[in-house]
């Protein structure tokens, strides 16, 4: 028989009227549980006996319980904090659950040991708690180990797992071979005549109807470690005949001569995904299992085996990921990112991780907001990365205090600053708190909230103005600094004019002479410049853009990445007020540290890189742009550097256009003989085009073929695509 020894047909799918009703207040006590709000498409497997309900109901009384299972298998990102945001917050809201009757249950899903580690074990802990989520508990899937390996002696012995010896590719080809079968069968074709099955031993396979005493004695050798690594793996016997393939007969474990990074070396057999988390869902008397769409056809073996184990079936809800902007959310995609250098690490503040953005300068109020405003549905969408940075700016405005900054710096000499400084004593304009000259100005660290206080800053015979606001050559549309031009300094008061501008041997801007001019003395300016005083904090300003030059990166997203993704200003400066709170003693990766209002130019945090001791005013001091002060939209003036890292990027941009047409010109099979980049690499090749023998005549080992062959079967797709696009 290709199905399991009992069989169930899925009930007609019912989804609930309104699943994504929302309670705008917390509900009393009293409240009635609103049933329908997540709900989802029901199988018959699902369905608890009343013993099980009236047990689960002896436990949890009153309690409705969630749980957040992410794998330690890398950093949390944007995704999971939407995750924790459903499970400790919002899922209860859609049910109506009263907050004294709220629990959420943190756990490790730590099924595969090759790619967890204690490191990230500790990062989601941190994370977890940086957001301000508190669990009933925190559990491990590995705990469960003994029970979960007693559950599958259970199902052998019930004659529903069994020892399988098939390979890799033969369980792909036996589950191919089944699906083909049922597509014949469900449109009124002969299996038989459509996918005739060449073997028992392929299908249902030459192990799956074997002893039940074989089973359990094999199964005793693979704990034991007596057999080598994917020699055998314990299969569930469940149905070939089922539309969804998650039903053919799944791994419920797998040999691993891995020592586990939290249960230790006490195992050599690892229980799989699909069995592990429903049963700890159980075991843990979980009442929502919320996960995302992709584990809809998942459903089946998750009911599936509570119901082969009698336990207790929770309900289970699949919410639409997150998907936004410019980003990637793929653990593969993240890891590949941190592992091919393309970003700093785990905590890059480009990367979309909780502890990239927390270092970029997202606080827990940004992300758990900004969660709560895309809210939980079944609705797949693109969420713009406009709204994320909205909502940065919105909790930053309100916290931030004000400091005058530049990213570029071009040295200011006043040549009339003594004078003007006597005139201004001379007309009893001096400010009592300055002790240096007249020239100190009292400045609200908020525009709109006084209880964050002020600060003062002084104008030096010296300063330093942002090169984006200076230009050699002045035009009607630009209102910065030129030669023979008048622009607002701010807080001064009055006008800088530029008249002389004084070169390097680069032909660069060595340094410009002005003089002041007070308000009395000329025009209204059509705009201030921010400035930095001779006494000023150097600094390194890092620029942050989108880390992809398209909004949905595509399966070639490793050459979208954005080149101008950041910008680093190594000469940067920015204002002496914010000397004592920029302290590399109060800087700490798992904090949100010291957010600042860089006038003009955006909102801005401390690095982590940050080695800055106020007292001594030696170390280095960094910073990274959290978001612009506005979006966005119009094209800005850009800096010189700014346009040469364009210029540069346009330049590669049109070279790699001019090498995907050479490359789109080029067949398949003739990939690896004429494409540029793999030009006189290979000196032989089989008949299909894939190098065999490298130029020196070395062999090409098997998985250099392997990985060949798939970057052939991408070229052949790319011209497929391009050929349909052409016509």
């Amino acid at each position: 028989s290709l199905t399991g020894p009992f069989t169930f047909q899925h009930q007609t799918p019912t989804m609930s009227d309104d699943p994504n009703t929302d309670t705008d207040t917390a509900p009393s006590s009293t409240s009635t549980i609103n049933s329908k709000a997540l709900q989802a498409r029901e199988l018959e497997w699902a369905v608890n006996s009343a013993a099980l309900e009236e047990r689960h109901a002896a436990t949890n009384g009153p309690i409705i319980r969630t749980r957040f299972p992410p794998e330690p298998n890398g950093y949390l990102h944007i995704g999971h904090a939407k995750s924790m945001n459903m499970n400790f917050s919002l899922a209860f809201q859609k049910l109506n659950v009263a907050p004294e009757h709220r629990r959420t249950i943190f756990r490790y899903d730590d099924t595969n040991p090759d790619a967890e580690s204690p490191e990230y074990i500790d990062s989601i802990r941190r994370d977890l708690d940086w957001l301000g989520w508190t669990p009933e508990r925190t559990t491990y899937s590995s705990d469960n180990f003994q029970i979960l390996h007693d559950f599958a002696v259970k199902l052998i012995r019930k004659g529903l797992a069994y020892v399988c010896d098939m390979t890799g590719p033969e369980v792909k080809l036996q589950r191919d071979l089944a699906l083909r079968r049922v597509k014949a069968k469900n449109v009124g074709q002969d299996p038989d005549e459509v996918a005739p099955i060449p073997s028992p031993d392929v299908l249902p396979g030459r192990n799956r109807n074997t002893s039940v005493q074989r089973n359990l004695q094999m199964f005793e050798r693979m704990r034991l470690g007596m057999y080598d690594e994917g020699q055998y793996t314990l299969r569930l016997k469940m149905d070939f005949e089922s539309d969804n393939p998650n039903m053919y007969d799944l791994v419920a474990y797998r040999i691993k001569y891995t020592s586990h990074p939290h249960a230790g070396r006490g195992w050599c057999i690892y229980p799989a995904y699909d069995f592990t988390h429903g049963i700890c869902d159980s075991l843990e008397d979980i009442d929502y299992s919320i996960c995302t769409l992709e584990f809809e056809v998942r459903r089946e073996p998750y009911f599936w085996i509570l119901w082969a184990l009698d336990l207790y079936r929770p309900k289970v809800y699949e919410m639409s990921r997150l998907n936004i902007e410019y980003t990637v959310l793929s653990k593969r995609r993240l890891i590949k990112l941190v592992t091919n250098n393309y970003v700093r690490g785990w905590d890059d503040p480009r990367m979309p991780t909780v502890s990239g953005l927390r270092r970029r300068g997202y606080t827990k109020d940004i992300l758990n907001s900004f969660c709560n405003d895309v809210g939980a549905s079944r609705a797949e969408n693109l969420v713009e990365m406009e709204k994320l940075f909205s909502t940065a700016r919105l909790h930053l405005s309100q916290t931030s205090r004000r400091a005058m900054a530049v990213l570029d710096p071009i040295k200011v000499v006043i040549t009339n600053f003594d004078e003007e400084v006597a005139n201004i004593k001379q007309k009893g304009n001096g400010n009592d708190k300055n002790n240096e000259s007249d020239m100190t100005f009292e400045v609200q660290n908020s525009p709109t909230d006084p209880s964050l206080g002020s600060h003062t800053i002084t104008l030096t015979k010296v300063i330093y103005i942002d090169a984006s606001d200076f230009r050699l050559e002045d035009n009607s549309t630009y209102y910065g600094l030129a030669p023979n031009k008048a622009v607002g300094l701010k807080y001064y008061g009055g006008n800088l004019i530029c008249n002389k501008v004084i070169k390097n041997n680069n032909n660069g801007i060595a340094e410009i002479q002005c003089t002041l001019q007070s308000r009395d003395e000329g025009t209204k300016p059509q705009s201030y410049i921010t400035w930095v005083p001779e006494n000023g904090i150097p600094c390194e300003i890092r620029v942050y853009n989108h880390l992809f030059a398209v909004t949905e990166p595509s399966d070639r997203w490793e050459e979208e990445l954005n080149p101008n993704s950041e910008i680093v200003y190594p000469k940067a400066m920015v204002d002496p007020s914010v000397r004592e709170v920029v302290d590399a003693k109060n800087v700490n990766k798992w904090t949100s540290n010291v957010a600042l209002q860089f006038e003009r130019f955006g909102y801005f945090v401390v690095d982590i890189d940050t080695t800055y001791d106020s007292k001594s005013n030696n170390g280095a001091l960094v910073f990274n742009r959290t978001v612009s002060l506005r979006e966005e939209k119009e094209k800005k003036q850009l800096t010189n550097k700014e346009e040469q890292e364009n210029a540069k990027r346009r330049l590669k941009q049109q070279a790699d256009k001019e090498a995907k047409e050479i490359k789109m010109k080029i067949a398949s099979v003739d990939l690896f003989k004429l494409a540029p980049e793999y030009e006189g690499k290979y000196s032989k090749f089989n008949d299909e085009g894939i190098p065999t023998h490298l130029v020196d005549g070395t062999e090409v080992t098997k998985s250099a073929m392997k990985k060949l062959a798939k970057e052939q079967m991408k070229h052949k797709k790319a011209l497929a695509n391009h050929n349909k696009t052409k016509k």
